[in-house]
């Protein structure tokens, strides 16, 4: 599988290049694959420093804003726009459609671990926590008015339904209506579910005779630990689980036009194809 190795920003560039998934007017899609900052320190491969170069390939005006994109470690739709007047307009419409109790964007998901219920709403509030040299994002459950005030803790909501599920896997569709980093990640640990590829959240969920629970925020970060059953129906040695992508696209966002969809990356459909995952 391509996730093996790093790609450089040559073969980056062209990926990119093969992406686009819409382009009309001022708007772009780009279907993003995992790995890829949006922002990054100079000198760091990420889409901004990519830009220019892409611009000049798709012959696309001199600016080019990101809208709205995942986060490094996701999949999926990269939106952006060459005209400033359309980006502040597409902000404003996710904004509103959020205070309107909207989900906006659509995400995929495949779990180590499958929800008690079929659907459902996770809530919780989530902070940054500094734990000796790392700084984590934790879950508050009962955050104080205080805090939500001083902005300490911000009120998060996902909500989620179950797609399939097979040997102890799932397909999740995950529609968060708040914006805070790594909330769907958090919040499917929550579920007990974490994210298949999640090498930093995961290890808060342990497992005894089986049966699956939360450990201390304190449980150090690890690589993902999988059983053999299910490294074996994913083709994968213990050696190569660290550079396992985590699972979590962004299939769909909706605009005032109407939706965008963009289809799974080859890991991501590689790995429900292993399990016996819908495609849909």
């Amino acid at each position: 599988m391509g996730w093996r190795r790093l790609l450089g920003p040559e073969e980056t560039l062209r990926l990119l290049e093969g992406s686009v998934v819409h382009r009309e007017g001022a708007v772009l899609a780009l279907n993003k694959p995992p790995g890829l900052p949006v922002l990054g320190r100079p000198g760091d491969l990420s889409l901004d420093a990519l830009l220019p170069a892409l611009r000049q390939r798709l012959g696309l005006a001199p600016e080019l804003h990101v809208v709205k994109a995942p986060a490094r470690e996701y999949s999926g739709l990269v939106l952006l726009s060459s005209c400033y007047h359309t980006t502040k307009k597409l902000q404003q419409f996710f904004t509103n459609a959020r205070l309107r109790g909207q989900y906006p964007a659509t995400y995929r998901a495949i779990t180590v671990g499958i929800p008690a219920e079929v659907e459902g709403e996770i809530r919780t509030g989530l902070c940054w926590q500094q734990h000796g040299d790392r700084a984590m994002v934790v879950p508050v459950p009962a955050p104080g008015r205080r805090s939500l005030a001083r902005k300490d803790v911000k009120s998060t909501l996902t909500r989620y339904r179950v797609l399939g599920t097979v040997g102890g896997c799932a397909l999740l569709q995950l529609q968060p209506r708040t914006a805070f980093p790594e909330q769907l990640q958090v919040h499917l640990t929550l579920l007990l579910c974490p994210a298949l590829g999640d090498h930093k959240h995961s290890s808060r969920v342990g497992r005894v005779l089986g049966v699956p629970f939360l450990t201390p925020e304190t449980a150090p970060t690890r690589t993902q630990v999988l059983d053999e059953e299910l490294l074996s129906r994913l083709g994968l040695s213990p050696q190569q689980l660290h550079h396992l992508p985590l699972h979590i696209h962004l299939r769909e966002l909706v605009l005032p036009e109407g939706p965008l969809c963009a289809p799974p990356p080859p890991h991501f459909l590689h790995t429900l194809r292993c399990l016996g995952l819908p495609e849909h």
